[in-house]
């Protein structure tokens, strides 16, 4: 298959070496430095170039902020068959948007990212597959993240947008409420130092991307519970509460099991 990929950042070059020893590949990148270190795979810098190349299947690797000003770029230099497909953390307006063009298309999150994950092994790691679009660009996600051994779960667009809600919004602030009141520890404990390496991988996003994930529609309440049961623990800290304490731990034990 003739398969373009968006973008050669992080995820667009992970896409790039998985895929190019097994189909004919090819990468759009408007910042030829950032094609330096690519090979095996066609690098492109105009958009006549993608006429030539006349793509099946565009996987868009652009950073979440430019994702639909990609599609619109490259759309009319696009065969009418070829399947659209993004990776994209926020799915918000790519339903319509996918729809307004009338053509087939895919959409998929891989739930890691460079940061954190071993790219190696990801046998522990997950990747949603949306369950509305087309049935062979599923088939072939379906296909390539088994090869990788991904836990794969199907999600329409709106099961997506809570679950990501749900399972980035919580680490995310809890973790700009860490890094809101930490101070620097000239001897940091093993907890402390553990929380700081996830502060810095977390910051180190791209700002959009922290933001449009927080304005999820999804995620006000998750935030809110995080204040309530702020207020819980206060309150149990105030009256120095023992058994209030004792059951608190107990309550969230049984959460993490």
């Amino acid at each position: 298959m003739r398969i373009l990929i968006l973008g050669a950042g992080k995820m667009g070059s992970f896409f790039l070496d998985l895929l190019s020893f097994d189909h004919e590949t090819a990468v759009y990148e408007i910042d030829p430095r950032r094609l330096r270190f690519t090979y095996n795979t066609l690098r492109f810098t105009s958009l006549e170039e993608i006429d030539e190349f006349r793509p099946e299947l565009v996987i868009n690797a652009v950073t979440v902020k430019y994702t639909l000003q990609a599609f619109d770029q490259v759309l009319p230099h696009l065969p009418a068959d070829c399947i659209l497909s993004d990776i994209s953390s926020v799915k918000t307006g790519l339903k319509e948007y996918y729809e307004k063009t009338g053509r087939r298309y895919v959409s998929t999150h891989p739930m890691f990212g460079p940061t954190f994950a071993n790219l190696n092994q990801l046998s522990h790691e997950n990747a949603i597959i949306i369950s509305e679009g087309d049935y062979m660009g599923r088939i072939f996600f379906r296909d390539l993240y088994q090869r990788l051994g991904l836990n794969i779960y199907e999600y329409t667009f709106e099961e997506h947008d809570r679950t990501v809600a749900y399972s980035l919004s919580i680490p995310f602030v809890s973790t700009f409420v860490f890094a809101a009141v930490m101070k620097h520890q000239d001897a940091p404990g093993t907890t402390f130092k553990r929380h700081l390496a996830i502060a810095h991988g977390v910051l180190s996003e791209d700002d959009y991307l922290l933001q449009e994930i927080l304005f999820n529609p999804y995620t006000h309440d998750q935030v809110s519970q995080i204040r309530d049961e702020l207020k819980e623990l206060l309150g149990i800290i105030d009256r120095r509460d023992s058994e209030g304490m004792h059951q608190y731990l107990e309550k969230i034990r049984k959460n993490v099991k």
